[in-house]
């Protein structure tokens, strides 16, 4: 029997950011380093197939520090944590390697530096997400109002409406976030924003990439967890840009045939937290069901790098 043509647009970027890839090594290298087990506070990035392969090596996965014995070495998450968790480690004398992704990190240093100059900070982000819990818990309970949304602005109430700045999670929406930036500078002109855009280079590559293929494509799959917030923002930017259908997927197994009957055009991208073997089980299954046609959609080109911590670089 004939398969039907299809026309499948690959997203690029997609996948894996210099932040996630420095997690998994981190996380790879301590347990050559240290040997089984390793602990690791929270997964190490939010992908199941990632967690459960570095489970398989030797990782031990923990929600609290007080899960984790004192004589094995714990890693952070590349979301980061408050301030209290490492100074918690370091009272047990623990051996912690912190994977926070460094753009991450940089948000955690503007907060500090804008507290420090007296500036009551404000964060955009979603609520009890594990990044907008590690940037918030840099600072004192309270010093930082959250928001959400545009219509959350109207109901802040700062100490002084004349000393505020502001920072994102690294994973958000572009076009969402701007339009509460729009809303927080309308109201509170003289509020302090970002040297550089907080929202991180891979999260808008990512977007971007969804924004150019969506209006020619009849559904978009995107690789990713359901609690990867980067991964459901690029199914909402695909939405909004025009396309019909767009759905998560973990695996190829997760993909809803009967929902994509009659499709002749299909975007694949992937969150960041999601490899490569993934992406490619999913153009497998098309290639099993239709006559496939590939073609990438690219729209950036990535070369970024980070060094894992120097104790993982010490010998040991």
């Amino acid at each position: 029997m004939n398969k039907p043509p299809l026309t499948l647009f690959l997203a690029a970027p997609r996948g894996f950011c210099a932040g996630v890839d420095r997690a998994i090594k981190i996380v790879e290298i301590a347990l050559e380093k240290w040997g089984a087990p390793v602990f690791v506070r929270h997964e190490i990035v939010h992908n199941r197939y990632v967690v459960d392969s570095l489970r398989d090596k030797g990782a031990v996965f923990v929600e609290d520090l007080d899960e984790c014995p004192p004589d094995r070495p714990v890693i952070f998450s590349a979301h980061g944590v408050p301030k209290a968790v490492p100074a918690a480690a370091a009272a047990r004398q623990m051996v912690f390697v912190d994977a926070t992704c460094p753009l991450v990190s940089k948000v955690h240093i503007e907060a500090a530096r804008h507290h420090e100059a007296g500036l009551q900070m404000i964060m955009i982000g979603h609520a009890g997400h594990p990044e907008t819990v590690g940037t918030m818990g840099q600072l004192p309970e309270g010093a930082v109002l959250l928001v959400e949304t545009a219509d959350d602005v109207t109901t802040l109430e700062p100490h002084d409406p004349e000393k505020l700045a502001f920072i994102t999670q690294t994973t958000l929406s572009v076009d969402d976030t701007a339009a509460v930036v729009a809303a927080l500078k309308a109201r509170f002109p003289a509020i302090v924003g970002p040297h550089k855009e907080d929202i991180c280079y891979a999260t808008t590559n990512r977007q971007e990439a969804v924004k150019a293929m969506a209006p020619d494509c009849d559904a978009i799959l995107v690789v990713g967890a359901p609690n990867s917030s980067n991964s459901r923002r690029l199914v909402e930017v695909g939405a909004k840009a025009g396309c019909a259908y767009a759905q998560l997927v973990q695996r190829a197994t997760d993909i809803d045939w009967r929902a994509l009957d009659g499709i002749r055009s299909i975007g694949i991208t992937a969150g960041a937290s999601a490899p490569e073997v993934l992406i490619d089980e999913v153009v497998d299954a098309f290639r099993a069901r239709y006559d496939v046609t590939v073609e990438s959609v690219v729209t950036a080109e990535e070369h970024v790098e980070f060094k894992v911590p120097r104790i993982l670089r010490e010998r040991a």
